[in-house]
């Protein structure tokens, strides 16, 4: 695994999402390998709980949108499409490519029947704040900041951001970062309900890792059985249903023109004009 590293402490394993270049952002070997990972992990009996970091500073950006422009790993594209159809034209095959092994992921990381943390030093946006908000317990240290992001490309939420935001934030917030696009500082995050904890980022990795080990030595059968019941309360399992509508919706808007402008406006540091004709 190229860009995902998994590292074992007795009893705890730490996944590393390690392409700080792109700011640990996901194409489709490491949305793939990121998915290898998370399924080892959780089915590794002798893995009582699980860290989910980022290198370098930064957690995760989601969807690598350079390897989107660039149209993606076309030779894979075609069963995306029945009747084994060439993919259609646009950036929606593409993304959905990476997208249906981060859904995969998330949905395992709900069921593992242990902790998965989620360990953010440094931003979080997009899809890794929909990844962060999927894990049971999310940690963030001091310099960390939170953002949806997604509005900026004229994308819709996926990664189970839609799913989760409301349940954690409530609606009025939620719907405060979908439309005004807040970047929260931990601090803001922690009142707000996003995260459990903030650590200084001096001693950031040290802190998770002792928290970690301090789940790891609990009693793991109670644990799993609680995260199950947690989960029916709360209506996360649901979760897939609503994982394969994001991913329907996102697949779909990301044909559209206002993604185009919006991805050509990212890589050219520039305001988008939603709704525009380019030449207006």
């Amino acid at each position: 695994m190229t860009h995902i590293r998994v590292d074992r402490h007795a009893a705890v394993a730490v996944i590393t999402i390690d392409r700080r270049d792109r700011f640990n952002s996901l194409d489709v070997d490491t949305a793939r390998d990121l998915r290898k990972a998370g399924l080892q992990c959780a089915r590794d009996e002798s893995v009582r709980a699980v860290i989910l970091r980022g290198e370098g500073g930064v957690f995760c950006s989601g969807a690598d949108l350079k390897y989107i422009r660039g149209g993606g790993g076309t030779a894979d594209l075609a069963y995306l499409s029945p009747g084994a159809r060439p993919a259609d034209s646009g950036y929606g095959a593409v993304f959905k490519q990476i997208l249906e092994y981060i859904h995969s992921t998330i949905s395992e990381i709900r069921r593992a029947p242990k902790p998965f943390i989620a360990a953010v030093d440094g931003v979080a946006a997009a899809g890794g704040l929909g990844i962060a908000m999927a894990c049971d317990l999310v940690l963030a240290s001091e310099r960390a900041s939170f953002e949806w992001a997604y509005g900026k490309t004229s994308l819709t939420g996926a990664e189970s951001s839609t799913f989760f935001l409301p349940r954690l934030v409530g609606l009025r917030r939620a719907m405060e970062l979908v439309l005004l696009n807040p970047r929260l500082d931990a601090t803001t995050a922690l009142e707000w309900g996003l995260i459990n904890r903030v650590f200084p980022a001096a001693t950031f990795d040290a802190d998770v890792l002792a928290l970690a080990q301090e789940i790891a030595v609990g009693p793991a059968p109670a644990y799993a059985v609680s995260k199950r019941l947690i989960n029916q309360a709360a209506t996360v399992d649901r979760l897939d249903v609503h994982l394969d509508h994001e991913l329907d919706e996102l697949w779909r808007i990301a044909d559209s023109p206002d993604f185009a402008e919006g991805l050509a406006a990212f890589f050219e540091k520039r305001q988008p004009r939603f709704g525009q004709d380019p030449e207006d």
